[in-house]
């Protein structure tokens, strides 16, 4: 799985520089989106760096994308069946989350992200992930709490929770055990 991750890594580095280019920024022009370093954002871009949770949010954020959308534009499977074992899947090196993105890609505005989130990690998510975008959370097992700006929900396995207005967000996962939750992405058109 390491290699199969480090070529996640490098399609991911690949996609954000298309991305940017694609908008006719500079490194700094979406250094400054995303609120990074210029240097990050290069060695992202040439896969030299492993970017954290945080840090693809922000840079998704900052091109208006779901960091779903981002993970699957950097895959290059095509057709309306994604088999488990082609579900591209991402872990943060910083904290250990894993994040199996598990629909087809398609123009459907709807992706599917299973989650597992490691005992006592948490991960920020700043508003700008959530712009132009919908959101449920479903928590398959284990327990979760999501700050959603100063509201807490603690969730138990089975609840669902429909996100609010854009508000910086963090998952956590105060318990001895590691919880797995599926989020739902819904663009809005």
């Amino acid at each position: 799985m390491n290699n199969k991750l480090d070529n996640l890594n490098q399609r991911i580095g690949a996609r954000i520089r298309i991305e940017r280019e694609a908008r006719h920024w500079s490194l700094s022009d979406l250094a400054e989106r995303a609120g990074v370093s210029r240097a990050m954002v290069h060695k992202i871009e040439r896969g030299d760096s492993s970017p954290t949770a945080m840090l693809l949010a922000r840079l998704s954020g900052a091109f208006g994308l779901s960091m779903s959308k981002l993970i699957a534009r950097a895959e290059t499977q095509e057709g309306r069946l994604l088999r488990r074992e082609d579900q591209p899947i991402w872990v943060d090196p910083e904290s250990g989350y894993v994040r199996r993105h598990v629909s087809p890609r398609s123009d459907i505005p709807l992706d599917l992200v299973r989650v597992e989130l490691p005992a006592g990690a948490e991960i920020p998510m700043p508003a700008s992930v959530y712009a132009f975008k919908r959101q449920l959370i479903w928590l398959l097992s284990g327990e979760l709490v999501f700050q959603e700006g100063e509201n807490r929900h603690e969730m138990a396995a089975g609840d669902c929770l429909e996100l609010g207005p854009p508000a910086d967000c963090v998952f956590k996962n105060e318990s001895g055990e590691t919880c797995i939750y599926l989020v739902v992405v819904m663009s809005k058109a």
